[in-house]
């Protein structure tokens, strides 16, 4: 089964301010997976309010893109990086880069991540560990390539993306899922050990975000109108949502906050129960292959 390729990404065509347009001034926010999807509009966001960025990926093409958009949209810096968060050599030397055009590192967002809809009888092998080594262990070797080269002896935050697909368990799901759950574990981990350090971590839980690649691949073929019926709120997320989330979090105003996963789903994960209609959806859709 083919992809169509993802189109590039565009920002906001409006803004309206919730908090102070400096309330990040000069701060640096290293975002991997900031190219496309979520974490772009999180790196947008992060610049409308001051912070410059550095976006990380695997495909440079998509970075550039992304970065100019971004530039031109706002008024900081944005500095593409190609990066395998799987290749600690790779990271190492992402960090690095940032770290020469910046000298600082104030905010981490590890939101790299592999997905695709499969049942687990399906899943070979090889499928299951990639995911877990993008997720992760990418999340394990960028948030320790930083923590060595600036956040021990500085101080920072770091979000770690996550989703709410291991709460109840989500079908077809089963290896993000495993990924994930692990994620909000370390997410623990390094609040316990690293705030005495003056670092703060946690994990940012989106549920279904509309207007996303995520979304387009991993609907199951599920019609909007039935999504939305069953969120609580009525209405899937946004990405601007979840950027203003991930801004609050990084500000002073949350300083009691770490190790927790802050969900932000509109209470889907308590009411869904569509997991044998994804099945359902998943199979029409492999039928007319």
């Amino acid at each position: 089964m083919s992809e169509t390729p993802a189109p590039d990404e565009k920002c906001l065509e409006s803004y309206v301010y919730s908090f102070r347009k400096d309330i990040i001034k000069d701060k640096v926010a290293l975002i991997t997976g900031g190219g496309s999807g979520i974490c772009f509009t999180i790196a947008e966001i992060f610049m409308r309010h001051g912070c410059h960025t550095a976006i990380a990926g695997r495909n440079v093409d998509r970075l550039n893109k992304s970065a100019r958009t971004l530039r031109e949209t706002t008024v900081c810096r944005c500095l593409p990086i190609q990066m395998d968060v799987r290749k600690p050599q790779e990271v190492i030397a992402g960090v690095d880069t940032c770290l020469k055009e910046y000298g600082r590192i104030d905010i981490l967002i590890n939101g790299a991540a592999g997905n695709f809809l499969c049942p687990l009888d399906k899943m070979s092998f090889n499928a299951f560990r990639t995911v877990l080594e993008i997720d992760t262990l990418g999340t394990f070797n960028v948030s320790k390539a930083v923590y060595d080269h600036y956040f021990k002896a500085h101080g920072g935050v770091i979000i770690n993306i996550t989703a709410t697909l291991h709460y109840k368990g989500t079908a077809l799901q089963a290896h993000a899922g495993s990924a994930k759950a692990a994620i909000e574990a370390l997410t623990k981990h390094q609040a316990l050990e690293w705030g005495q350090q003056g670092i703060r971590v946690l994990c940012v839980a989106p549920g279904p975000i509309d207007d996303t690649e995520g979304m387009r691949r991993l609907g199951g073929g599920i019609p909007k109108e039935i999504l939305n019926s069953v969120i609580p709120i009525g209405r899937m997320g946004t990405r601007k949502e979840i950027g203003e989330i991930c801004l609050f979090l990084v500000t002073d105003m949350a300083g009691l906050i770490t190790s927790s996963t802050l969900i932000a789903d509109g209470a889907a994960w308590l009411s869904d129960d569509n997991s044998h209609r994804r099945v359902e959806f998943f199979n029409k859709l492999m039928a007319k292959m």
